[in-house]
């Protein structure tokens, strides 16, 4: 058995490599207790305090703390072995960027914790909506900027020289910038949303063969829910190229009715089917007062009562209509005025 642990694999015997092996298993179950720790013994006593900062703050470090004790495990154990020295240069690049995107990782996600906490609900109390459309691009914009901090810092710290590399990206930029000329689009797209404002979150508009409300505003694209609530995204350079129509800026909600009578309705029930139509459509508040009704012409089968009436902004329109119709077809029933249907005459002439 002795003889088998100290068989030299890579360097380092097998009993070096078991060693090595074990730090990284419990420096990984140590991080699992850590976060136990942290989830249900510390989470517990910070709910019980006045504030939510610090449930915040242990909810949002709890997973960047195990991912750093299973870093430090890894380095413990890499400390333990007999590594080249390429493998040891490999490892500290490796270790510093990790340490740095972890640092990221946790400034990231509270500096996004505490802007829904107490950020978003201030803007959902505000009468704007200017606001809730900025917001989502601030988190965004923030996460970005952490990040990209990040990425410079922890490529600095492992020994590259990022000048040179953002030097080196110029050079192929106008090549970038010929294959990203659709995401520059987009971008310039969302810049007019925000300066035209031909929409705004909640407004349902129909654009791109797309009927439904806008759900989210962002730099590249919008959200869009559709009337059978399916969530289509939508690149913002398609509303700079094409129509948008804002169903909900419409000031009211054309209605357009035609009411078919028999040709055996007489001229004085043709009036009184005129004057119930007017008084279901007037006592209705959700109702606009410029009303039209008129015998609009003769049809092929019936007698045309014409009536158009307005909808008023905000009202629910079917529930309207159908309040409207469901009055008419009791009315007309009531006073015997019949509805005409396709009907046919054959005359049979004898010689």
């Amino acid at each position: 058995m002795t003889e088998f642990l100290e068989k030299t694999f890579y360097n380092n015997s097998i009993s070096e490599w078991l060693i090595a092996l074990s730090i990284i298993s419990g420096a990984y179950f140590l991080a699992k207790l850590v976060y136990f720790v942290l989830n249900r013994v510390v989470g517990k006593l910070t709910k019980k305090t006045k504030t939510k900062i610090d449930d915040i703050i242990i909810d949002m470090v709890e997973e960047p703390v195990v991912f750093a004790m299973v870093i430090t495990g890894f380095w413990y154990a890499s400390e333990q072995l007999n590594l080249t020295e390429a493998v040891v240069d490999f490892r500290s690049k490796v270790m510093y960027i990790l340490i740095t995107f972890n640092v990221a990782w946790v400034v990231a996600r509270l500096i996004d914790a505490l802007i829904v906490e107490y950020l978003k609900p201030m803007v959902d109390k505000s009468e704007g909506d200017l606001d809730d459309q900025l917001l989502p691009i601030i988190r965004k914009t923030l996460k970005a900027l952490i990040w990209t901090i990040a990425i410079v810092v922890g490529l600095t710290n492992a020994g590259y020289d990022v000048g040179a590399l953002i030097a080196g990206l110029g050079i192929g930029g106008l090549a970038l910038a010929m294959a990203a000329k659709d995401t520059v689009a987009n971008l310039f797209g969302g810049v007019t949303i925000f300066t035209d404002k031909p929409f705004k979150l909640g407004d349902r508009v129909k654009v791109a063969g797309y009927d439904g409300n806008i759900k989210e505003i962002g730099i590249r694209s919008t959200r869009l829910v559709t009337l059978e609530g399916r969530t289509v995204t939508i690149p913002n350079s398609t509303f700079t190229d094409g129509a948008i129509e804002n169903v909900s800026s419409e000031p009211s909600r054309k209605v357009v009715s035609t009411f078919g009578m028999t040709y055996d309705t007489s001229a004085k029930d043709m009036v009184k089917a005129q004057e119930i139509l007017r008084e279901i459509v007037s006592k209705n508040n959700s109702i606009q007062d410029n009303i039209t009704i008129a015998f609009s012409g003769f049809g092929d089968f019936s007698l045309n009562i014409l009536l158009i009436y307005y909808i008023k902004s905000g009202e629910d329109n079917m529930a309207v209509q159908n309040e409207v119709n469901l009055e008419i077809l009791e009315s007309f029933n009531r006073e015997k005025l019949e509805f005409a249907f396709p009907t046919q005459t054959i005359i049979n002439q004898q010689s």
